[in-house]
């Protein structure tokens, strides 16, 4: 019971969190009260989870003591029991790139819907055109890229260009920022084109955690679409953070993200002793410190090396046999 009610309490404040930065934000169009409860429902479909992992949440508080001059936030979850790790987790914090990560689910969602068509071409206009990360940003305006070429761009080597012509093409970040409401996301919007290097966009772990459960089973884009997402998320270029916490026959479907405020990733990690789990860390920190991407390397270790010898006490050879 206390379980269920702090998790009732996490998801209410993150939405008066999400309240208070939506505020500080011009223009950005605030729910009423009914639409927010429906909020709330449509996270709780979402976020149903087990037992907090309380041995695991000390090993990362340990972790994170030891890197005082960062602020982590972390939230990991089993996919076979929903067992779980929060810290911080709920809290709003600049997204960078991996902001990318619900804009992806958001246009499978609309090839679902029948309304994009992966073979769609896209013309790149002057005014999309985001510098920093990507290729794509060298090339001519009125350059013609396919939806699936500019989206696996997006991912793969984090193109800001890709992700503005994405943005664009399904109706403008009001448009985005309602889907991800309706999705129960209570910390991910966006308020500013790629990049973003203020740091406006906005996420939390426990929010693309959840997405990626989501995604997982199916439950916000079909199965078809799930499989190409996880595709073009196995062939990231950068594998600097959760990848190198990993043993070498564990495959990652994960999202990078990477301002001088911010460092994080997330991501679906595949062991080969067949458990699955989702990790999220989104680190806050002083002018691009270096010790942030050292704590997401270990911080996945320590994870990875748990959830590599982990069996739930519900889960016995014992209690099998009596069903």
């Amino acid at each position: 019971m206390s379980t269920i009610l702090g998790t009732i309490i996490s998801v209410a404040n993150s939405f008066d969190l999400s309240a208070t930065e939506a505020n500080k934000v011009p223009n950005e169009t605030i729910k009423p009260q009914s639409q927010t409860t429906h909020q709330l429902e449509q996270l709780f479909s979402i976020s149903t989870l087990g037992t907090e992992l309380l041995d695991l949440k000390a090993k990362l508080t340990d972790l994170a003591a030891e890197y005082p001059n960062i602020e982590p936030e972390i939230f990991l979850v089993d996919l076979d029991n929903k067992n779980y790790v929060s810290i911080n987790g709920n809290t709003p914090v600049s997204a960078a790139s991996t902001i990318k990560l619900p804009i992806l689910v958001a246009l499978f969602q609309e090839v679902d819907a029948g309304k994009i068509n992966l073979e769609e071409q896209l013309t790149m206009t002057e005014d999309v055109i985001g510098t920093g990360s990507g290729n794509m940003q060298y090339e001519k305006p009125g350059t013609q890229f396919t939806i699936l070429e500019t989206a696996t761009k997006m991912m793969t080597i984090s193109d800001n260009t890709a992700t503005n012509m994405l943005i664009e093409r399904m109706g403008g970040m009001e448009a985005l920022n309602q889907k991800f409401m309706d999705w129960g996301l209570t910390s991910t919007r966006l308020r500013n084109p790629l990049p973003d290097l203020t740091g406006t966009n906005t996420t939390s772990p426990e929010d693309l955690g959840n997405l990626l459960a989501r995604v997982e089973t199916g439950g916000t884009i079909s199965l078809r679409s799930r499989d190409r997402l996880l595709h073009i998320m196995r062939n990231i270029v950068r594998n600097t953070l959760l990848p190198q916490g990993l043993e070498e026959d564990a495959i990652i479907a994960h999202k990078t993200g990477d301002i001088k405020s911010v460092l994080g990733d997330a991501g679906i990690i595949d062991m080969p002793n067949g458990k699955r789990y989702i990790a999220a860390v989104l680190v806050k920190r002083p002018d691009n410190d270096p010790q942030a991407k050292e704590f997401i390397q270990k911080m996945s270790k320590v994870a990875y090396q748990y959830f590599k010898f982990y069996t739930p006490r519900s889960f016995s050879v014992k209690q099998r046999l009596k069903h």
